[in-house]
């Protein structure tokens, strides 16, 4: 059969109701300043001491960027007592570290998801005083992995259909409106989506990968016609399916999502926002979750506990997490929408069923790899990481 001409080729896949696809913009000749940090709830421990003493550790490592978080719960629309109480000393703390803070707002999980007039108003307004209550706060990330049935059900429809992200897109326009109408300045940062996902409504646990959880909400977006954003930055989660793997392995095949795929991830935020009064293509994107996992050296073994979990067994050693946290920093200093990247954490969890992917163990003290990842940290946070980029 003769291949159409390329008009007419476009012509039908537009007759077929999609979009074609947004070719990925090049690589820029020159490296870009990020923010370098880390999530790190343990900020949120130990009142005003232990704030600062995490946040000086982050110092430290060369960090300039904290997230912590802020658990919403049905009925409440401000933080208030020992909530408004934490993030306050959590914030003083930053300031006078010189570290920025970034407040992650959620549901603690798929059972309190705010999907109705009354839920979804209160979470925007619960939301919107943090900035107010706390007005050093000035970046919000709303939601957390709403494409996993984990932080958000239900994921689909009876009929098979999208649920999540067009419950989702609600949820964040009317929290962005209420965050802008107090702090207008305020960074509103939408998805925080998880790297993975089945797209399969079948399963017992389904969920939707972030290839489709983007072109559901822009699909959301448009069929709402409204006429102001929903989001500054576009926040995700760029985990590796195991931590021997490099920042390097990109998935061209698959609908997963990680650093190396940053132009799958530009041109599907293309194809779900350009041309609307969202920004796509060009939206600033941040890489807010992102581990290497370390096996503790003998001496420190006693300070884990479950050591015979399979997930113990996720790990690499320090010189190879230095390494593989040095090349995302490379990777995304090349990336040109990106704005920033946060590890996952400051220091280890204790439990081996948790994550061990800090640059400090769960004492606090030091990894091997500490200073050649502060050198990478305050080197991309200068744009000297990289001498030039490939185009």
């Amino acid at each position: 059969m003769r291949r159409p001409p390329a008009l007419i080729a476009v012509l039908l896949v537009a007759l077929a109701g999609a979009a074609p696809a947004t070719p990925a913009p090049a690589a820029p000749a020159k490296p870009r300043a990020l923010l370098v940090g880390a999530a790190e709830d343990a900020a949120k421990d130990g009142g005003a001491i232990g704030a600062y003493a995490k946040m000086s550790l982050a110092a430290l490592a060369g960090f300039d960027t904290i997230r912590v978080t802020s658990i919403w719960h049905p009925g409440q629309r401000s933080i208030a007592g020992d909530e408004q109480a934490t993030l306050q000393a959590v914030a003083d703390s930053a300031m006078f570290n010189g570290i920025r803070l970034i407040v992650s707002v959620y549901p603690f999980g798929s059972k309190t998801v705010p999907q109705y007039a009354t839920t979804r108003a209160q979470f925007a307004a619960y939301a919107a005083s943090i900035p107010r209550l706390v007005p050093s706060i000035r970046y919000v990330i709303v939601g957390n992995e709403p494409n996993l049935n984990r932080f958000w059900m239900p994921q689909f429809t009876r009929a098979g259909l999208d649920a999540a992200a067009s419950s989702y897109l609600g949820l964040l326009a009317q929290t962005y409106d209420a965050i802008k109408a107090v702090a207008p300045r305020t960074i509103v940062i939408g998805g925080s989506l998880a790297p993975r996902g089945g797209d399969d409504p079948s399963l017992f646990r389904p969920t939707h990968s972030p290839t489709q959880f983007i072109l559901d909400l822009g699909a959301a977006y448009r069929r709402s016609h409204r006429t102001r954003p929903v989001m500054d930055w576009f926040s995700i989660h760029p985990y590796l399916e195991r931590s021997s793997l490099p920042p390097t392995f990109a998935h061209p095949r698959t609908t997963t999502i990680a650093i190396a795929d940053y132009d799958k991830l530009v041109g599907l935020l293309g194809r779900a926002f350009d041309g609307t009064n969202q920004l796509g293509s060009t939206l600033p994107i941040l890489y807010d979750e992102f581990g290497v996992q370390t096996s503790a050296p003998a001496d420190k073994r006693q300070l884990y506990a479950n050591q015979s979990l399979p997930s113990a067994v996720d790990s690499v050693d320090e010189t190879t997490q230095g390494r593989y946290y040095r090349q995302a920093l490379q990777l995304a200093s090349c990336q040109k929408n990106v704005v920033g990247l946060l590890f996952f954490h400051v220091s280890d969890e204790a439990d081996l069923d948790r994550w061990q992917s800090g640059v400090y163990y769960a004492d606090d003290t030091p990894k091997s790899d500490l200073p050649a990842v502060k050198a990478a940290a305050l080197a991309a946070r200068a744009g000297t990481l990289v001498k030039s980029c490939r185009s």
